[in-house]
Formats: structure tokens, C-alpha cells, sequence
């Protein structure tokens, strides 16, 4: 449950301008990880909102067209694939929302983050375990960052079919990890992400065996 005066322990310690922080898309073999930064008037009160987790697409698609409208600012930035495997998930998803806070359009005073790690922020930050579900401005920013992703996921899924991107969004499901042994990784792909692809190979090979056998029984 949301608890609308978890900012003003920070306010009255003079943090006037505090921004939530949440990211999407650690968990996905690919795609990039979104972020998103949103900072919210005091007095605001955003029916249904709560971690992104919990909520319908639609629902979420509602709420993320009525967070922007009643944001004070609101950013979403994210990285790419490419920096995932270079730096790692965690340190790439610490990026995303570095960038989403440096690129709202007013510099808030302070920054709530979603999780246990507030480090290599530019303003104070202060860690919330379980945030998206307690501190309005970081369900606004969980929504905002899921949303986005889950779109972005479409746009990739209509220049890679073959992976179903629209369905999965990029999560280790069976048919994403089948699809992955049986056409390769595409561009998009985190390779970090792929050990899978000769650790499991015996169940792949299993699995896409069944469906060509599938295939050739209709």
C-alpha cells in the first residue's frame, strides 16, 4: 500500500524537489533495460497506481498517459544490450536511472530509489526495498518504465518476428529460449544472458525435435 507521506521525512530535512526512481526489463535475454525518473506534486493522489507488477496492461497504459499529464517532470532513458554485457545487469540498470534523473527537466533535490543500492547518483538518494509498492512517485516511475519497455518490445518483435517479442517481451520463456537455439541470437540479444543456449542444450534439442514433430503431424 502506497503511503503518501513517506517524502516528508526528506522535506522537512530540506529536500524540497524529491524524484522516484524505478527500472524495467533486468530479468529479459533481450532487449534494454528502461528506467524512468518522475517527480509528482505534493498534493497529487493517482487513483490505482501501485507497483507496475501488479497491475492489467491495461490499467498500466491508462495510468501511464495520466502520470505524464500530472508530473511535474518525468524522464525514461535506458541501456542498450551491448552496454548490459559490457558493465552487467545491475551496473547497466544503475545507468538507465542515472540517466532518466539527469534528464528531467527540473533537478529534484533528491532521488528515491527502488530497491537496496543508491550509490553513484549525482543528488542524494536514498534506497526503498520494495519502493514501487510503497512511495507514489516510484510506482509513477515503475509504470512509466514498464510501459515504455513493453512498447519497445512490439517495435522489436515487428523486426524480429521469429522471437515473438510481442508475447514474452524478451523474458526466459520456453518458446523465447527455444527460439533463440533454433534461429541464434539476434542483435538484441544480451549475450551475457545466453549460457543457457549450451547448458541446456540437451533439453533445446529435445524440445525443438517436438516441434518440427508437431509441425510435420499437422
Amino acid at each position: 500500500m502506497l503511503d503518501f507521506d513517506f517524502e516528508k521525512q526528506f522535506q522537512a530535512n530540506g529536500f524540497n524537489i524529491i524524484c522516484g526512481c524505478d527500472e524495467a526489463g533486468r530479468g529479459p535475454l533481450a532487449g534494454p533495460v528502461v528506467a524512468a525518473a518522475c517527480i509528482l506534486p505534493d498534493d497529487i493522489r493517482i487513483e490505482g497506481l501501485d507497483d507496475s507488477k501488479k497491475l492489467t496492461e491495461k490499467k498500466r497504459d491508462k495510468l501511464f498517459e495520466e502520470i505524464k499529464e500530472k508530473a511535474i517532470a518525468y524522464c525514461i532513458a535506458s541501456s542498450k544490450p551491448e552496454e548490459i554485457d559490457e558493465i552487467n545487469i545491475l551496473e547497466a540498470s544503475l545507468l538507465a536511472m542515472r540517466r532518466a534523473i539527469d534528464g528531467l527537466s527540473i533537478k529534484p533535490d533528491m532521488a528515491l530509489i527502488d530497491g537496496n543500492i543508491d550509490r553513484g547518483f549525482q543528488i542524494p538518494a536514498k534506497a526503498v526495498v520494495g519502493g514501487d509498492a510503497i512511495v507514489q512517485s516510484i510506482a509513477a516511475a515503475s509504470v512509466l518504465a514498464k510501459v515504455e519497455r513493453d512498447r519497445l518490445c512490439l517495435e522489436l518483435d515487428k523486426e524480429y518476428p521469429q522471437y515473438n517479442l510481442k508475447k514474452h517481451k524478451g523474458y526466459p520463456t520456453k518458446e523465447h529460449k527455444l527460439a533463440v537455439f533454433e534461429y541464434g541470437p539476434s542483435p538484441i540479444h544480451r549475450k551475457s544472458f545466453l549460457s543457457f543456449l549450451e547448458r541446456d542444450k540437451e533439453k533445446l534439442t529435445n524440445w525443438l525435435t517436438e516441434k518440427i514433430n508437431k509441425t510435420n503431424d499437422k
